[in-house]
């Protein structure tokens, strides 16, 4: 089931991808992002709220601090990829972000050794990664008249400043530890107790941040312009349950990992159908790449 469980992750995280961008691009409100953070922790607090009051899963003081390590990592490395996105296309940010997928498989291969993958398994994941990692660098590398045209019929002026690409490249490393460390920590916690304790944190840190941004910077919310950050979050959330199962097979956490940061590739395609992102003949190489890749390992799943 980890193989599907990928796969409804990485649609619903490319979703999330699409309404995220669409709802924190505004370069006049320098509170997107945390208008976002908003949007998510109230989206997965009601989700943590109906797993306990109605699911019935377990929830105590003790797992939530257990898991707190993870859960703030990735709410930092959302944060900062929300940031990202007032900055910079999701055709590149969204590549960049996931890249860190090939970082979560190399500290898996160093840590159970190359013997533990088939050759097949290996050559997927090679694929996987290096798609996601071209997209990459074929978005840093495009032509500037292209790229011009783009954001002349977007009328939306991106800058490809160092900052702008290091806040994803942050995100990516961010995200590679955390998901890392939870195929450690899901060890010894039961998946769904993880995830609402992951959930209630996140709803903790949308307070906070709507505290203040309403409270004390004076912020006002449009229904107009919050309405695509709360669809972002109802997508991020239903991903993030998949991910949880995905993960929680430790023993294909080396293949799960590269397969949901592929939703990038999802992403791209997004972008260029919704946003008006331009796409060349490279990009759907390196799109082409990583679905090979996926049904690869999908197929000759032999752990």
């Amino acid at each position: 089931m980890w193989f599907w469980f990928a796969i409804i992750a990485l649609i619903c995280w490319s979703g999330s991808d699409l309404f995220s961008k669409i709802g924190c691009q505004d370069g006049r409100d320098k509170y997107s992002h945390l208008k976002m953070v908003m949007a998510v922790g109230l989206i997965m607090g009601l989700h943590a709220a109906y797993e306990i009051f109605v699911g019935g899963v377990e929830i105590s003081w003790q797992v939530i601090l257990t898991y707190l390590p993870v859960s703030a990592l990735y709410i930092v490395s959302m944060a900062i990829g929300y940031l990202g996105l007032r900055y910079i296309e999701l055709s590149i940010s969204s590549p960049i972000c996931n890249s860190s997928g090939a970082i979560v498989a190399i500290l898996c291969i160093c840590t159970a050794g190359l013997g533990s993958v088939n050759g097949w398994q290996l050559a997927a994941m090679v694929l996987v990664c290096a798609g996601v990692i071209g997209l990459g660098v074929v978005q840093m590398t495009e032509d500037d008249a292209l790229r011009a045209a783009r954001m002349e019929k977007e009328n939306i002026k991106y800058t490809k400043s160092l900052v702008a690409l290091l806040i994803p490249v942050i995100y990516c490393l961010l995200d590679a530890l955390g998901t890392f460390a939870d195929s450690v920590v899901l060890e010894t916690l039961n998946e769904d107790s993880a995830n609402v304790a992951y959930e209630l944190t996140f709803f903790a840190v949308g307070i906070v941040c709507a505290v203040y941004v309403l409270g004390v910077r004076r912020q006002k919310l449009v229904a107009k312009m919050e309405a695509p950050k709360y669809v972002g979050a109802v997508f991020e959330t239903a991903g993030q349950l998949a991910y949880i199962y995905a993960l929680n097979d430790s023993a294909h956490v080396m293949f799960s990992a590269p397969i949901i940061s592929a939703y990038c590739a999802l992403s791209v395609v997004w972008g260029r159908l919704f946003l008006k992102e331009r796409l060349t003949w490279k990009h759907y190489l390196a799109i082409a790449v990583t679905v090979v890749g996926i049904v690869i390992l999908g197929l000759f799943d032999e752990l």
